[in-house]
């Protein structure tokens, strides 16, 4: 994870920490501390967790700018592949806008590729720029053995600005929702065949159509 403020907020990877009961951190200096959950994004695999340390002992990153970057810009991965704790990669950025499928059928966009070794272990640490500034985390790899095959994926700086402010004042992302769940295309338009009930489309007076 990456240290985000002075309060001891977090950056990590949702499935990270999804479903812990316990959360312990241990900081550049070998100490370990307890944390806590504050929100979560599971759609963008995101969360923000807090630990209990001392103010002189977190040290933020610095955040970039991840829509300025271009293909073979030298990038830097922090994380602990294989338990191996502290483990630095290098690359280069490998392609930009890509696509990733995280849970169920929820894509996000606008993923950074990258060739800096990044393996089991290695989510939810940071993607540097060549100044040490945040533009990414790292999230997934594309493999067929489990291991790196050079192909691994972040997710960009820019999603991270959006949704972080959310997760620290709601614990969660509000996002707008027609109250539609399901529609069949047909000849005249889109024919409604279910809604959530008591939800926005319904209360505008839309209705869906009889089974």
């Amino acid at each position: 994870g990456s240290i985000i403020d002075h309060s001891g907020r977090i950056l990590t990877n949702y499935h990270v920490v999804q479903d812990a009961t316990v959360i312990d951190v241990t900081l550049f200096n070998g100490k370990t501390y307890s944390a806590k959950a504050v929100g979560a994004d599971p759609l963008n695999d995101i969360a923000i967790i807090q630990v209990e340390a001392p103010a002189e002992e977190l040290f933020p990153v610095t955040l970039g700018d991840s829509r300025s970057l271009r293909v073979g810009m030298r990038v830097f991965g922090l994380g602990n592949p294989f338990g191996l704790e502290r483990t630095l990669t290098t690359g280069i950025i490998s392609s930009l806008d890509r696509t990733l499928q995280v849970r169920g059928n929820w894509t996000i966009r606008s993923i950074i590729q990258t060739d800096a070794a990044i393996n089991p272990g290695s989510s939810g640490g940071p993607l540097l720029d060549a100044h040490g500034r945040l533009i990414g985390i790292n999230t997934a790899i594309a493999t067929t053995t489990g291991q790196s095959a050079g192909v691994g994926f972040a997710i960009p700086v820019s999603l991270v600005d959006r949704v972080v402010p959310q997760l620290v004042r709601f614990g969660k992302v509000i996002r707008p929702d027609l109250g539609i769940v399901k529609v069949f295309p047909t000849d005249r338009g889109l024919l409604i065949a279910e809604m959530t009930p008591g939800g926005p489309a319904e209360k505008a007076g839309l209705r869906a159509a009889k089974q």
